[in-house]
C-alpha cells in the first residue's frame, strides 16, 4: 500500500480506484507510452510540468483535439481548459486556422528569407495596438523576453534588471531567479546552471510592494535598465494586481530612467487584442506577446516604439536573430486566428461566458461554505482554496492547499474535465466552450468539490 501510494505521489501510479469520488479512468496506453517516454527524455517529457508530479496518476498522452474537446490515447475524452497553455483561444482545430495553415503550407514550410505574411501579421498587429510602433517575430515567449531582456539593457546602457517574485518570464539565465531574504534581494538561482553572475544582476521585489520597488530604486539608483512584470501575473496563480500599482511602476520607470517591460506571453490578446496594457491603460516601454499570436504553432514577438526598436539589428547595435523567426506556416496560423479575434463582440462574448462560469462555480462553492474562490479576468480563470478575498503576492498562497487540488484534478479528470496538472496553473475559455460544454463542466466542478471537502 505505502509503495503503491509513493507511485501516485511521484506521477507513477498504477491504474487504482479513488476511495473517495469516481473510478478512475483508464490509462493503460498512456501510460505505457510515459514508460517508453522516459527513456528518451528527461522525465519521460519535453516540458516539466507535463510530468504530472503536483497530480495523480501518470501523464495523459494526447492523441486529437477538437474544438472544446481532447481525446487521450486511451480514448477518454475530455472538455478541455487548458487550451494549450492558453493559445487556443478558438479552440483546437479551427477551421479558419487549419485552412490557412494548409493553403500555405503546399508552398513550403520555411525559407530562412522574408515572406509577404511576415508583413501581413505585423500591419493586423500595429493597426490595432496603439502600444507599439515596430515589432519583431521570435519563435517563443521566452526568446521574445530574452530579447526584449537585451534591447532594455542596449538602449538604457545600463546591467541590472528588476523582477517580481511569482512572475514567470520562461527560462533565460537571467530570469531564472527567485527572491531570497529581505525587502530586496537580489536574485539567488534557482535552476542548476545559471551562473551566480547573472543572477546577481536581477533585483527581486514582492508584487503589490511600492515601498520595496521604492527602496530598490534608491538602492541601485542609475543601474536599472527594465522593470519586467506580468501586469497580469498567470503563471503562479492568478495574482490580480490593481491598476494603481501597475500606474506606479510606469510612474517610477519614468522618474528613474528605466524602461518598463510588460510580459504579455499569456494576457496578450487574451484579454483583449491590446492585451493588459489596453485593459489597464498603462503604457510599457516594451511589451512581449506569445502563445496566442501562433494560432498554436510555436511564435513570440516583442514591441515598442520605433525609436526603441531602431536599436535592433540590423537598424542597430542590439543583436538578435533566428532562422525560424517569422515562419510562413506560423505567420499563416496568427493572421487566421487574430482576424477572428478582431470580429465585432469577439471579446465581450468571450469574457461574459467566462465570467458566468466563474460566477456560478463561486455561488456553489460559497453556498456550501467551501473555502475555495474562483478569481478570474477576461477568459482567464484560476481556482484557489482559500478565503482571501485577492491573492496579490505569491507568498499569499498557501502550500498546504495544493492537496486540495490534487483531488480535485483527480476528480475532474474521472468526469471528462481537463486542467493543467498544477494548482498553480490558471485555467482559460475559448470561445469554443459552447453553454452545453460549460454546463457539463459546472456539474462535474460542483461533484469534485463535493469529494474534496466532504469525501463523498
Amino acid at each position: 500500500m505505502l509503495d503503491s501510494i509513493k507511485k501516485i505521489f511521484s506521477g507513477d501510479a498504477d491504474e487504482t480506484v479513488s476511495t473517495t469520488g469516481k473510478p478512475d479512468i483508464s490509462r493503460e496506453k498512456s501510460a505505457a507510452l510515459y514508460a517508453k517516454a522516459k527513456t528518451f527524455f528527461p522525465g519521460g517529457v519535453n516540458s516539466p510540468v507535463r510530468a504530472f508530479k503536483s497530480v495523480y496518476g501518470t501523464p495523459l498522452f494526447i492523441e486529437k483535439g477538437d474544438g472544446c474537446y481532447l481525446w487521450d490515447a486511451d480514448g477518454n475524452q475530455f472538455i478541455d481548459f487548458c487550451c494549450s497553455w492558453g493559445p487556443l483561444i478558438l479552440g483546437h482545430n479551427h477551421s479558419k486556422v487549419r485552412e490557412k495553415v494548409i493553403e500555405v503550407m503546399q508552398h513550403g514550410m520555411s525559407f530562412g528569407a522574408p515572406t509577404a505574411l511576415e508583413n501581413e501579421l505585423a500591419e493586423l498587429i500595429l493597426k490595432n495596438n496603439k502600444f507599439i510602433k515596430k515589432l519583431r517575430f521570435v519563435s517563443s515567449g521566452t526568446e521574445a523576453v530574452m530579447s526584449a531582456i537585451r534591447l532594455a539593457r542596449g538602449y538604457t546602457k545600463r546591467d541590472k534588471i528588476l523582477k517580481f517574485e511569482g512572475c514567470y518570464h520562461g527560462h533565460s539565465d537571467s530570469l531564472l531567479v527567485k527572491a531570497g531574504s529581505g525587502l530586496v534581494t537580489f536574485g539567488e538561482t534557482s535552476s542548476a546552471g545559471v551562473p551566480k553572475s547573472f543572477a546577481d544582476e536581477t533585483i527581486v521585489v514582492a508584487l503589490n510592494d511600492k515601498a520595496a520597488l521604492q527602496k530598490a530604486f534608491d538602492e541601485f539608483k542609475d543601474q536599472v535598465a527594465a522593470v519586467i512584470i506580468e501586469p497580469i501575473p498567470a503563471n503562479n496563480g492568478l495574482l490580480l494586481q490593481e491598476k494603481a500599482f501597475l500606474q506606479f511602476l510606469r510612474e517610477i520607470c519614468t522618474q528613474n530612467g528605466a524602461l518598463l517591460i510588460f510580459d504579455e506571453v499569456i494576457s496578450g490578446f487574451r484579454i483583449g487584442f491590446e492585451g493588459a496594457a489596453g485593459h489597464y491603460q498603462v503604457k510599457p516601454d516594451i511589451i512581449t506577446y506569445g502563445k496566442i499570436i501562433g494560432g498554436g504553432l510555436p511564435v513570440g514577438a516583442y514591441g515598442s516604439s520605433a525609436e526603441i526598436m531602431g536599436n535592433i539589428s540590423p537598424e542597430g547595435a542590439v543583436y538578435q536573430a533566428g532562422t525560424l523567426s517569422g515562419n510562413p506556416v506560423a505567420m499563416a496560423a496568427g493572421i487566421a486566428q487574430l482576424s477572428e479575434l478582431l470580429k465585432t463582440g469577439f471579446y465581450r462574448d468571450l469574457h461574459n461566458k467566462t465570467e458566468e462560469f466563474a460566477e456560478a462555480i463561486q455561488r456553489y462553492a460559497s453556498a456550501k461554505n467551501y473555502i475555495f474562490k474562483v478569481f478570474s479576468i477576461g477568459s482567464i480563470f484560476w481556482f484557489a482554496f482559500t478565503d482571501q478575498e485577492a491573492i496579490r503576492r505569491a507568498d499569499e498562497i498557501d502550500p498546504a492547499s495544493m492537496d486540495k487540488f490534487k483531488m480535485l484534478h483527480r476528480e475532474l479528470i474521472n468526469r471528462g474535465v481537463y486542467l493543467g496538472p498544477s494548482g498553480y496553473e490558471v485555467g482559460f475559455i475559448s470561445s469554443a466552450h459552447t453553454k452545453i460544454d460549460l454546463e457539463k463542466a459546472k456539474r462535474a466542478i460542483f461533484e469534485s468539490l463535493d469529494v474534496v471537502f466532504r469525501g463523498k
